[in-house]
């Protein structure tokens, strides 16, 4: 087979076709490396992955992220794995925000491995994907002046409290400061670093002019449709997505049926970096 990239939009996401991730060669994932860069979102169609082959793909990007639900709160379960149930006994479903997976880590995830295996089967369950380099590049140059050089907390505890989950006396969870406009490690170009689920406050404002700011970026997010994507899951698809260029969100628009899947994230090897100039 020969490996094949289609675009998804000029933006933010591609269909890689030709390629077994089970059995990856070097030059292919050397190819899959570069479109991950250039593109941001890779979607997989008809996978054959084993939980262990699914996590070796995740290792050809670096050291896997280790969720913090299964070592700090002590769900059950490969910590390694984050498995995605959704059924008609789900009260509040993962992702319907957009986000960035675990912002709160003091370094978080560089890229997220999404494996679907089971899909509604009346249709939806898309997910849409953002790219936070053009979300930064579409704003006025005021606005971006005066947004570099602020910092924001970011919280896990906030997006815990969403599910109905409150820390108890002996449990902690990941909560850290980041510059609200990064440089990306590998692409130098500057985005947006701030998300509903995980950010509490920008800290040089005020809690009035936090949210204000806040909630500027977050609807600015949202009603960026140029730079989205979107993906439509049929069972044995994998998505691999920058974790630090996208924001992502699932859409529970299929209630009562199910969706199953597991999720491999892969560690960065540093914090998020300022960017100014």
């Amino acid at each position: 087979m020969t490996m094949r990239v289609d675009p998804l939009t000029p933006s933010i996401g591609a269909e890689i076709s030709g390629v077994d991730l089970a059995e990856l060669t070097d030059d292919e994932f050397r190819a899959i490396h570069h479109a991950f860069l250039a593109h941001h979102v890779l979607v997989f169609r008809d996978q054959q992955l084993t939980r262990e082959a699914h996590k070796a793909f995740g290792r050809r990007f670096g050291e896997l992220h280790l969720h913090p639900a299964k070592t700090n709160l002590s769900m059950p379960g490969d910590p390694e794995i984050f498995d995605i149930k959704i059924t008609e006994r789900t009260k509040v479903a993962n992702g319907e925000s957009w986000h960035t997976d675990l912002s709160c880590e003091p370094i978080p995830p560089m890229a997220s491995a999404l494996y679907i295996t089971r899909t509604p089967p009346s249709g939806g369950g898309d997910t849409l994907f953002a790219n936070m380099q053009d979300a930064y590049d579409a704003l006025s140059p005021s606005l971006k002046r005066f947004l570099e050089g602020l910092t924001a907390f970011h919280d896990g505890r906030k997006d815990l409290e969403h599910y109905g989950y409150r820390l108890k006396a002996h449990e902690t969870y990941p909560a850290s400061h980041h510059p609200v406009v990064v440089r990306h490690p590998e692409t130098d170009r500057k985005l947006l670093f701030v998300n509903e689920p995980f950010t509490v406050k920008i800290n040089e404002l005020t809690r009035a002019e936090s949210r204000a700011v806040l909630d500027t970026l977050y609807r600015h997010i949202e009603r960026g449709t140029r730079f989205h994507c979107r993906v439509t899951w049929r069972p044995n698809t994998l998505v691999l997505w920058d974790n630090r260029a996208v924001h992502h969100h699932a859409v529970w628009d299929y209630f009562p049926e199910a969706r199953l899947g597991e999720r491999v994230t892969v560690k960065s090897h540093a914090p998020p970096v300022a960017a100014s100039g």
